[in-house]
Parts: C-alpha cells; structure tokens; sequence
C-alpha cells in the first residue's frame, strides 16, 4: 500500500544485483595487489636474498643513508662490520641494510641498440 513498485521489486532478492555492487571492489583489490602489493613482496624477498648473501667487500647502505664497505660479515651473526671510511669500522645490525651495492665494470654499460642502415 504504502510501498512503491520500485523497492517492491529490488526486495526479491536479486542476487546478480548484489553481486555487481561488490564487483568494482573486488576490480580495484585485483588491481592495488598485482601493481603494489606483489611488486614490493619481491623486493622484499629480493633484498632479504641479498643481506643473508653480504660478505667481505660488499658495498652496503644503511637505514641512515651511510655507504660502506663490509669487513666482517659472520654467518650466524647479525652484526656486520662497515668501513664507512679509511679506518673508521662501525658495526651494524643486519636489519638496518636497506641495499647492497653492486660493482658495475667500465665496459659493462649497456650501450643503446645500434640500427642497420642499408
């Protein structure tokens, strides 16, 4: 009586209804996972790889933003020893390296691709 046609008929349980009005959020959960969410889980595991692998020679920077050189690095332990210049060794926690340097030679550059001409 006092009910208009239009509640009377989205009251029947209209399960597709439902179902478009989760849709985009489940659209934009997909989206944030594979652009942000799974990209920065490599990096993590990628960098985890790399401070377990430290050993002497190492070029390591810190949380602080200090480059160094690793001096001592023991397997079990989670100090490390940086040379962060000549004769100034400082021990750091493993935790506190946010990156691992690595050597690049002079003639390892790559050079832009080179196009034939005929």
């Amino acid at each position: 009586m006092f009910i208009t046609p239009a509640f009377a008929q989205a009251a029947n349980g209209n399960v597709l209804g439902t179902a478009t009005t989760f849709l985009p959020l489940v659209l934009i959960f997909a989206v944030f996972y594979f652009l942000l969410i799974r990209p920065q889980q490599t990096k993590q595991k990628e960098l985890r790889r790399q401070v377990a692998a430290i050993k002497r020679g190492d070029r390591v920077v810190t949380a602080g933003g200090i480059l160094g050189t690793v001096q001592r690095a023991r397997e079990g332990s989670q100090e490390i020893e940086v040379e962060i210049a000549p004769n100034v060794r400082v021990q750091v926690v493993r935790d506190t390296i946010t990156g691992v340097i690595k050597p690049q030679a002079a003639n390892d550059t790559k050079a832009p691709a080179e196009t034939k001409a005929n």
